[in-house]
């Protein structure tokens, strides 16, 4: 296995639980690859190197999480509550109350002050299909627009949705992509549209347990271990330092820009897949932390539609009722990504400022920018095909959650690729035998 993030790790146990001996392989000094942790030294706190939320709907990611006993970690909500704050300062609740899906949804819509009539009929409308005939190629905002939603409705609900679903502005991404986002959150289990939010850091929530699960079945993880692999018509070595392996399969669980890099030699049969990984696009994600002298939010996560910073959560959940720990959130950040420390960190407290009057007199203690710019693939129309599971070379397998899942850069995508992969591993073993 190389690569120790969800992908990686999924397979991986899932592969243990199987009864399969596992090697994980990860260049990096830590596991988690893009959904990691790191110790802030100003305040001795675990932070995420990037606040990931998840869903109800997320199944196999709750079912890798089960593998590993840390499924109670994740706090999702009994019903869809978004706290919202429009750019006029109105505060808002879009709140979905329990009762059978997909009812909730229209009812909570029907109540939410935020919007009037026009723009409530435009989500009915798209509720029950929208206009039929999309044009091919459309971004979100021409899906949507094409599906009758009111300006109103995209710029609180569904922009702020589809950027934190697909990393990037609802003027680039595939309104396609994000139509696929809607039916797998809005169907008719309630909590599939639920929010969910960890409650341990993320190391901590499965890349160490996934460790000490493969460690107690024979397996082994290595860190600080950059892998080679020599493929021709067939698997050849492995190559770790001065270390030559021979493992009868290897996935490959990295981040598709890191997948050329792999291959020792550039085979006609991996030539499809190389090229697609180095002609796909990225989109970056920024996170600032910020430390305040008094806790200052009521929720666990407020909407700041309309602005750099789309959302901010409020760490008490992690660190108690005393915490003062705010983390905001810019997906799709081109515009910022490349600001200084400084410039982004003052651009969150204004907006944070102009948004919550609580804000104005507390005094900021620290502050932590964290930049993953290459931190999901593009989804826009005309990006390249995404491979499958197998490969030409018998034995090499792809997992990540850019593998063809039918889905964005979700923590769910990596995960269903590292089944699909450990379940392919275990097919050509059988055939083997």
């Amino acid at each position: 296995m190389i690569g120790g993030g969800f992908a990686g790790l999924s397979a991986a146990t899932l592969l243990a639980e199987r009864g399969v001996p596992v090697l994980v392989l990860e260049a990096r000094p830590t596991l988690g690859g893009r959904a990691t942790a790191f110790t802030d030294p100003a305040t001795g706190e675990r932070v995420d190197n990037g606040q990931h939320v998840l869903t109800g709907g997320y199944r196999e990611t709750f079912r890798f999480l089960r593998r590993l006993g840390t499924d109670a970690y994740v706090h999702v909500q009994p019903a869809l509550l978004v706290d919202i704050i429009d750019r006029g300062g109105h505060a808002s609740h879009l709140a979905c109350p329990r009762i059978p899906a997909p009812l909730h949804l229209l009812v909570g819509a029907m109540r939410w002050t935020a919007i009037g009539w026009r723009d409530r009929r435009a989500l009915v409308r798209l509720r029950r299909g929208g206009r039929p005939g999309a044009p091919p190629g459309a971004t979100v905002r021409e899906w949507l627009e094409w599906h009758g939603q009111t300006p109103r409705l995209i710029e609180l609900l569904w922009e702020p949705l589809a950027v934190a679903a697909l990393n990037q502005s609802i003027d680039q991404a595939s309104g396609e992509m994000f139509g696929v986002v809607l039916k797998r959150m809005f169907t008719t289990d309630r909590q599939d549209s639920s929010l969910g939010l960890p409650l341990k850091a993320l190391d901590e929530l499965y890349a160490l347990p996934a460790r000490a699960y493969l460690e107690a079945r024979g397996g082994e993880v290595r860190t600080t271990a950059q892998a080679r692999v020599s493929v021709g018509p067939s698997l050849g070595p492995v190559r770790v330092k001065d270390e030559e392996l021979r493992p009868r399969a290897v996935i490959c669980a990295t981040a598709w820009h890191s997948l050329p890099a792999l291959f020792e030699d550039r085979t006609p049969a991996l030539a499809p897949v190389i090229d697609a990984a180095e002609s796909t696009g990225a989109s970056p994600i920024v996170t600032v932390n910020l430390w305040f002298d008094r806790p200052l939010t009521t929720g666990a996560f407020v909407g700041l539609p309309g602005r750099a910073m789309q959302w901010v959560f409020d760490k008490r959940a992690l660190f108690g009722e005393t915490s003062s720990h705010l983390s905001l959130v810019s997906s799709g950040a081109e515009a910022i990504v490349g600001r200084s420390n400084q410039e982004i960190v003052d651009l969150a407290l204004s907006e944070l400022r102009g948004a919550m009057p609580m804000v104005r007199s507390a005094s900021l203690r620290h502050a932590v920018v964290v930049r993953e710019k290459r931190a999901t693939f593009s989804v826009a129309p005309g990006q390249p095909p995404r491979p499958p599971t197998r490969t030409g070379v018998p034995g090499l397998f792809l997992a990540g959650d850019w593998i063809d899942t039918g889905l964005p850069a979700t923590i769910e995508s990596a995960v269903i690729s590292g089944h699909a992969a450990a379940g392919a591993v275990l097919e050509f073993l059988h055939e083997g035998v």
